[in-house]
């Protein structure tokens, strides 16, 4: 008799319809021995104030500014901004994409904030109680209202974990608002548009509900939101929180889909941290529907950790995956069962 394929088992490739990217999944691959980098497990301990810390209250920036006592949440002009608001034009000489194939430029004006989410430098969202986290869900909202009435893209994300990137471990995130959409943004929202024209409902709102019924995937869900390790992830726990009605950015988000978020999220974001007993490392961030519109995109965030099979074994893509095609090796199935036995 034939052997029968078995997703859980056998290689395969998944498409991811926002991007319509493939990712190889080789589930064989986690019986492979490691002896490649580890790192050291993040630490686990921190003060509820460090005066070393430029994000604490009351001490100096590294631009040499002094935050005021903030006792909530604190909001200020990053002091190293990627993107700056005016922004001389491109002058006659410069190289334009328009006439130029290969030395392509153009005008890239931008705003870019810091949001500290408490003054104290160890409550990581993870650890906040809902009322805590709902407090920076609004922040996120007021926020993005207000830098959308004059940007063409609001990005809302936050990096944790200094082997994801984070120059600080005070939790924080930030905002870069800009007058172009960024490249992830364009595709998907194409991606999304596409799709409602050809089933006139939005693609991300579809796949929830689709997720919902099959359950194999979600990590944890409310009536009205959902994080699950989507079905083409390419980050070993990598998830997508998504809403369960039609939300187009965070300007829809009422008082009671913000205390739903905070139940959904907290409970995602405490399983990471039990899941290897230390605080998750990741990069998230939130899309939606530009400020000129479109028919389509929906909100949703993205967790990407780079933690592969414990605290000190993380995933860097490595030249097959750079040069070739994304790969992972545990099965988003397994991912999603392995976050929902922490609970």
């Amino acid at each position: 008799m034939a052997e029968r394929f078995d997703s859980a088992t056998h290689p395969h490739r998944r498409r991811n319809p926002l991007t319509g990217e493939w990712v190889v999944v080789s589930p064989q691959r986690t019986k492979r021995p490691w002896q490649g980098q580890t790192d050291d497990g993040a630490d686990a301990s921190a003060p509820t104030f460090d005066p070393s810390c430029y994000l604490c209250p009351g001490n100096v920036r590294a631009g040499g500014v002094t935050n005021p006592d903030y006792t909530h949440t604190f909001v200020f002009e990053n002091d190293f901004a990627a993107l700056l608001p005016s922004v001389p034009g491109l002058a006659d000489g410069d190289v334009n994409p328009a006439v130029d194939d290969l030395f392509g430029m153009a005008h890239a004006d931008g705003e870019c904030r810091v949001l500290c989410f408490s003054p104290r430098h160890d409550l990581t969202l993870a650890k906040m109680s809902p009322a805590e986290l709902g407090v920076v869900i609004d922040l996120w909202r007021d926020q993005f209202e207000e830098l959308g009435e004059s940007w063409e893209w609001v990005q809302l994300f936050e990096t944790r974990g200094a082997i994801s990137g984070a120059s600080n471990p005070h939790p924080h995130g930030q905002i870069w608002s800009s007058n172009f959409l960024p490249n992830e943004i364009a595709t998907e929202t194409a991606a999304q548009s596409g799709y409602w024209s050809t089933h006139r409902s939005p693609m991300l709102l579809d796949y929830a509900e689709r997720e919902v019924a099959v359950r194999d995937r979600v990590v944890a869900v409310n009536e009205q939101w959902v994080a699950v390790v989507p079905y083409w992830a390419y980050w070993p726990y990598e998830t997508l929180v998504l809403p369960r009605r039609p939300l187009s950015s965070f300007a829809d988000v009422d008082d009671g889909d913000s205390e739903a978020l905070a139940d959904v999220l907290g409970q995602m974001l405490r399983a990471f941290d039990r899941l290897f007993g230390v605080p998750f490392p990741y990069c998230s961030g939130w899309h939606g529907t530009p400020r000129s519109g479109g028919d389509g995109p929906q909100l949703h965030a993205h967790y990407y950790p780079p933690l592969l099979r414990s605290a000190d074994i993380a995933k860097i893509p490595a030249s097959y995956e750079l040069l070739a095609n994304l790969q992972r090796d545990l099965t988003p199935e397994s991912a999603a069962a392995d976050l929902r036995a922490v609970l």
